[in-house]
């Protein structure tokens, strides 16, 4: 552990850390914001996949980059409607519709490009984001503008949620639902729209992989990144502050532990290196998560007029 100093003191972890949390913090945000109104969505991590699928092929096929994300959101958008009238409209359990989206979004993506590139070997690829090499700071110059958004979300949210009156009535919803609908508001429409929003800033996290992270699209890239954004909202305790942090400390451990491996410890397996963010991360969330308040109506579903 001798280079850890020298690594710590080095700008391209930090770099590497704010690259690394850029989908984890869209998809936390986007968890949020359907948990906030009452609807666990597990199904982030097939929408992370359709969105870096459909994103990267809407530029591939010509159009710009900010296009391919707005595509995306609309690809996130759509699967969080069928979710929403599966969980809301139909009342049917969040758990199993949840997997279910998972793997429909997951399977059509995965078709969608077998079908677009049958005899294809190598992925295609694309000319992705460029760095912001304008910005002057170190840091921040080496990222591209899909990570300031995610950062410039994580107040816009927070205060959307707790400076507005939908905000207020987004988490009544989330906490007493008949409360909220005896105050005049739509249980329906609230969280609807809360799915449909948390699920198209899912798709421009997964956008993120193939539009900026990376330059094409290939199977398993997304690799777990939706079901640890379902771990850090409850590590952040349904706050977008918290949720920011929380991403921020898993791509900590996930960049040091590459740069660990490549500094040549004979004394560790490379094994350690790879379990190492997720055993401090689920540390972190055992000790967080133990004081953490929930939302009361979390995966209960409601229906009008019920008591």
């Amino acid at each position: 552990m001798s280079e850890l100093p020298d690594l710590l003191a080095n700008p391209a972890l930090w770099i590497a850390v704010l690259r690394i949390a850029t989908p984890l913090v869209l998809g936390t945000l986007g968890v949020l914001l359907c948990e906030r109104a009452g609807v666990l969505h597990l199904g982030i991590e097939g929408i992370m996949v359709a969105g870096a699928f459909t994103g990267w092929l809407a530029v591939y096929a010509g159009a710009t980059l900010w296009t391919g994300v707005l595509v995306a959101a609309l690809a996130g958008a759509v699967f969080g409607l069928l979710h929403a009238w599966l969980t809301v409209g139909l009342a049917l359990s969040q758990h199993v519709a949840g997997l279910g989206i998972t793997l429909l979004a997951t399977s059509l993506s995965y078709f969608g490009y077998r079908v677009s590139f049958p005899k294809v070997n190598t992925p295609p690829t694309i000319q992705p984001f460029l760095p912001m090499e304008w910005l002057g700071i170190p840091v921040l110059s080496a990222q591209t503008p899909l990570t300031l958004l995610a950062l410039a979300l994580v107040p816009l949210i927070a205060w959307v949620l707790y400076r507005t009156p939908v905000g207020l009535a987004l988490r009544m919803v989330g906490e007493n639902p008949q409360a909220a609908e005896s105050q005049g508001a739509s249980v329906l429409g609230l969280r609807t729209g809360a799915i449909v929003a948390g699920s198209a800033l899912m798709g421009v996290a997964g956008a993120f992989l193939t539009l900026s992270a990376f330059n094409s699209f290939y199977f398993n890239m997304v690799n777990g990144r939706g079901w640890i954004c379902v771990a850090l909202v409850v590590f952040a305790s349904w706050r977008p502050g918290k949720a920011l942090l929380g991403a921020l400390l898993f791509a900590f451990f996930d960049a040091l532990q590459l740069r660990l491996q490549q500094a040549g410890d004979a004394a560790l397996p490379y094994q350690v290196y790879l379990m190492l963010p997720y055993l401090l991360s689920i540390l972190a969330l055992v000790l967080v998560a133990r004081k953490a308040a929930y939302p009361q109506a979390l995966m209960k579903p409601y229906r009008k007029g019920e008591r």
